[in-house]
């Protein structure tokens, strides 16, 4: 299903029990919504689930420019406004997880309780060169470039060498990425700043991370829990960047568990 929000068609699907309360999943850069396919199927029997695409991954409409925090927030706003959904509870990864903290600083009212994963507060200089890097390799040769790249950052030696079928489904996601989304979403990544304001978050939160992340190192994901009055925090181990799929099971444990706290 796709909707009209904030002038570009958002792809989105619906799942789970009707009436039950609801729970937002939003995906990280060079993925698509499928990445949550195993929560999904965890909790559909007690949620009214909303997985949607990313402006610019997946199905939902990529333009060309940067995007901004502002503008993934406003999406996310948006599509509630047209389906009809007052409040929901938010999981995202990396750049959904930073959406997710986006949300809970400006747009409060609207959220039940944020689960970010993997996810850092703000961008420094080195981490903005970084991006640079990459947008400059996917602009000269598309997505295909990146993908064995990625897999290194987003997974732990041992998964990457033990798990061909699973690693196959996360390639086709990153090819498949249109190169203006990566780029649009990429320039929303090096004008990160919300550290400064993680203190403001009165929801309840939950933070979750891989020991062995690289892009979103624990020290920092631990920081930002601390920073938050009752947040908790998790670390899964072993597990990288993409620990929803690295450790499908801890990860769900961890989330039902305080999904449960807070419904």
């Amino acid at each position: 299903m796709k909707a009209d929000v904030n002038g570009i068609s958002i792809h989105y699907s619906i799942e789970g029990k009707e009436g039950a309360p609801w729970l937002t999943f939003s995906n990280s850069l060079a993925t698509n919504m499928s990445m949550w396919d195993d929560q999904v199927a965890h909790l559909k029997n007690d949620f009214h689930i909303l997985r949607y695409d990313t402006r610019g991954h997946g199905q939902s409409e990529a333009v060309a420019g940067s995007y901004t925090f502002g503008m993934l927030v406003g999406d996310v706003i948006g599509l509630w406004d047209a389906l009809g959904i007052e409040q929901s509870h938010f999981v995202g990864l990396s750049l959904g997880g930073m959406t997710a903290l986006g949300l809970a600083i400006d747009r409060a009212d609207r959220v039940t309780s944020i689960t970010v994963c993997d996810a850092r507060g703000q961008t420094t200089p080195e981490y903005s060169r970084m991006w640079d890097g990459r947008i400059a390799a996917v602009q000269k040769g598309g997505m295909a470039g990146i993908v064995e790249g990625t897999l290194e950052r987003w997974f732990t030696k041992d998964f990457l060498a033990s798990n061909p079928p699973v690693l196959e489904k996360v390639k086709e996601m990153i090819r498949t990425t249109a190169p203006e989304g990566f780029v649009g979403c990429a320039r929303a990544l090096q004008t990160l700043n919300y550290t400064p304001r993680i203190g403001r978050i009165g929801k309840p939160a939950l933070f979750v991370v891989g020991s062995q992340d690289v892009a979103a190192p624990p020290a920092e994901m631990k920081a930002l829990a601390a920073a938050v009055k009752g947040a908790g925090y998790i670390e899964l181990d072993p597990a990288a960047h993409i620990s929803n799929i690295e450790r499908t099971d801890e990860f769900n444990t961890a989330v039902t568990n305080f999904l449960e706290k807070h419904t």
